[in-house]
Formats: structure tokens, C-alpha cells, sequence
């Protein structure tokens, strides 16, 4: 192990190199055509394990159009990588391709600010994550003792968008493994790993009015934007009511022309929570309000949406799994902890699933998801050795 941890010193810069050149693929969760050419960079990447792989095909997606339409959606490729699948201890290593920023997004390119810190799309989340997990099974694999330790690898391209099309597959994948490692960026630039974590769902609230001429015949319009805007009022008062529950109302669409009573708005809404038994609450006051916004006449208002990712919790042998690897960052000079957060990723999946997880084994950085998101370089490596540590001690059954 020691040689395989000095090895990852020696490749600092070509990691820089590996996720510069991946973050300068736009791969957003819907730009299919950027998916597939980050899916040909991880195959080639990949390749050097000489391991097994597949090129799998997602199913498209529903979702609700501005026109409140129901839409079928394409995903990109899903990549599965695997080697010893007979040996006694079986892992699951996961990550994502996609990110957030669309293809027209002015954020597009890496640029190396400082020695320290580099800056792009994704590159902490989580193509700096993606290249932490390679590096890691590139020093395992060096070594002739990795033979009791076989590993699959998922790297999904709809994480940001919940796992709409992945979800089912990565269940599956769950039943054939004893833990997984997950390579979400830290929680902070000290390394704190994510500990407990919120559910999520996405509802989507649709208000049919009737069209009218704003000024000849308004009083026979049915303003839609009115309406929905009593329905977000309601939605909105139902934040600080129950404990851990959050519903944010994150995008509304609606209205064309300035002197047309608009007979369309829709309002998406991304709901967080604690508690499995906060869905049923959730639920009962969403059907509640837009019960209440049918009953005028002259309008009809739908709930479309469901829950997709339940809570995570640190306990049994998940706490188990995060205090081992606490213990071993130790042994490597990392002192590490974790947190609660609100935030959602595979981890929920799987630990729905039964199968135990630490899910923030990616990079040090900040800002995801704006313009200024930015990698820590030295983390590349620090969590490239904790994850090769981690997987030597797993191969010596110590877990």
C-alpha cells in the first residue's frame, strides 16, 4: 500500500491535465451529444484497468413541458465498469458525469487560477470526483495482492436531475455488493464528509385558465398567472410548519403576450425532508391547496410529481463504514468528520437500497453549480490515497 500511495504523489499533475480536459466537455444532464463524448473519454480513461465495461442505454425520461405537456425526454449513456467479479469481497464505486450547466451556459471552460485552485464546470462535482475514483483503482490495481477485492464500477449521466432513468439500475447493482463509495465533493475545504441526508422530491403544479383579450374582454379571461400565484402563496406557508420540511418553489413559467389574459402557468417545486413520514404531510397539504384552486370556475389545476430519493441515515453498518474510513483518513495525516446535509445524491438511492455508503470521497472545493465553482488541486490527491487505502484495507477483509 505504501508504494501505491507514494505513486499518486508523482501523477498530481497529470490528474490536473485528466480534469481540465473533462471539464471542458460540456456534459449537461439533457446535452446528450456532450454525455456521449464524455462517455468515449471515460471508456478510453478506464481502459488502462483492463477490466470489463459496458455502454448501457437509459430509458428516456417524462417531464412537463412549458406548454404543460407531457414530454418524453433521452438520456445519455450509462457506463459500467467491473473486474474479479468471483472474488469475496464485492464494492460498488459510483459517480456521475452530468453537470449543471447548459450547453449555451457562459461557464464553459477550466481555468487554472492559482497553483492551488482551478476553476470550471464540474470540476468538483464531480469530474474531479471521477478522476479520485480512477486514480484510486489505478494504484489498487498495481499492487499483486488485489485479488480478494472485486469492484463495478457506475458512472451515471442523470445525477443533477435525480436519477430519473438510473435509479432502478443502480438498486439492482446494490444487491450484488457488501458497500459502496461514492465520489460527491466534500462538504467543505476542510474534506467534512456529508453524514445524514434529506429526501427529495419534485412536484409540479399546472393552472389552466382562459385566454381573453386584456382589453376588450377581460372580464371573461381567467388569469392562470393569478391563480397560480394564490397556489405559490399557500406552498410557501407551508415552510417552518413542519420540522426539516422545505418546498421551494424554483421555477414558474407563464403568460405570452402583455394584453392576453394568460390561460397557462406552471410552477416546479423541489421538496426537501427528514422523515419518511413527512411525504404523507407533504402530500396531504399539496392535494389540499390545489383542491382549493380548482373550485373557482373557469379553472382546472393538476399536481403532477412524486418523491424520488428518501432520507439517508448514519447508522448500523453505514456508521460503521464511515468510522472506519474517519479512522483510516487518521492514518494518512487527514483528520476527517461529518455533517448533516440537505442536499441529495446516489447515496440516498443506494442506502435505500440496504447497501452501506460514504458518498463524499470527491474533491475539496466550493460554489457548485454557479460560475464560480472551483477545485482545491491538492485534494486530487489527498482523497486518491484515502480511497486507495480504503480499498487495501477492504482487500484484507478488515471490514
Amino acid at each position: 500500500m505504501d508504494a501505491a500511495l507514494k505513486s499518486l504523489d508523482a501523477n498530481r499533475d497529470r490528474m490536473i491535465e485528466t480534469v481540465t480536459q473533462w471539464a471542458n466537455i460540456n456534459s449537461n444532464s439533457y446535452h446528450v451529444t456532450g454525455l456521449e463524448r464524455m462517455s468515449v473519454a471515460l471508456t478510453q480513461a478506464f481502459s488502462v484497468l483492463e477490466c470489463e465495461g459496458k455502454v448501457l442505454s437509459l430509458p428516456p425520461i417524462e417531464q412537463i413541458s412549458a406548454d404543460g405537456v407531457t414530454r418524453r425526454v433521452d438520456l445519455g449513456p450509462l457506463l459500467q465498469f467491473w473486474k474479479r467479479k468471483d472474488a469475496p469481497i464485492q464494492i460498488l464505486l459510483v459517480g456521475h458525469m452530468d453537470t449543471v450547466y447548459d450547453i449555451d451556459h457562459p461557464f464553459q471552460k477550466a481555468i487554472r487560477q492559482s497553483e492551488s485552485i482551478l476553476t470550471g464546470p464540474g470540476v468538483t462535482d464531480m469530474k474531479g470526483g471521477l478522476c479520485v475514483m480512477l486514480e484510486a483503482l489505478k494504484a489498487f490495481e498495481q499492487s499483486p495482492i488485489a485479488k480478494q477485492l472485486g469492484w463495478e464500477v457506475i458512472i451515471n449521466p442523470d445525477e443533477e436531475i435525480g436519477s430519473l432513468g438510473s435509479a432502478s439500475f443502480l438498486a439492482e447493482r446494490a444487491k450484488a455488493h457488501q458497500l459502496a463509495l461514492l465520489f460527491e465533493p466534500a462538504m467543505d475545504e476542510a474534506g467534512t464528509f456529508a453524514g445524514e441526508r434529506k429526501g427529495s422530491g419534485n412536484f409540479t403544479v399546472i393552472v389552466h385558465g382562459r385566454a381573453a383579450h386584456a382589453g376588450r374582454d377581460f372580464l371573461q379571461g381567467r388569469n392562470a398567472i393569478v391563480q397560480l400565484a394564490h397556489v405559490i402563496s399557500e406552498i410557501q406557508a407551508l415552510n417552518g410548519k413542519r420540522e426539516g420540511v422545505t418546498l421551494n418553489v424554483g421555477q414558474v413559467q407563464g403568460g405570452s403576450a402583455v394584453n392576453v389574459v394568460p390561460a397557462l402557468a406552471i410552477c416546479q417545486i423541489d421538496v426537501r425532508f427528514q422523515d419518511l413520514k413527512d411525504e404523507a404531510w407533504v402530500n396531504e397539504h399539496l392535494k389540499s391547496i390545489v383542491f382549493a384552486a380548482n373550485q373557482p370556475e373557469g379553472f382546472t389545476v393538476e399536481l403532477k410529481g412524486h418523491f424520488n430519493r428518501k432520507p439517508k441515515t448514519i447508522t448500523g453498518k453505514t456508521l460503521a463504514l464511515y468510522e472506519m474510513v474517519s479512522e483510516l483518513a487518521k492514518t494518512l495525516g487527514q483528520d476527517i468528520h461529518w455533517k448533516p446535509s440537505g442536499g441529495c445524491c446516489d447515496g440516498n438511492n443506494l442506502s435505500e437500497a440496504g447497501l452501506p455508503n460514504i458518498d463524499t470521497l470527491g474533491v475539496y472545493g466550493g460554489k457548485i453549480h454557479s460560475e464560480e465553482e472551483y477545485l482545491l488541486v491538492d485534494s486530487l490527491v489527498s482523497r486518491a490515497k484515502l480511497t486507495t487505502a480504503i480499498l487495501f484495507h477492504l482487500n484484507q477483509g478488515k471490514f
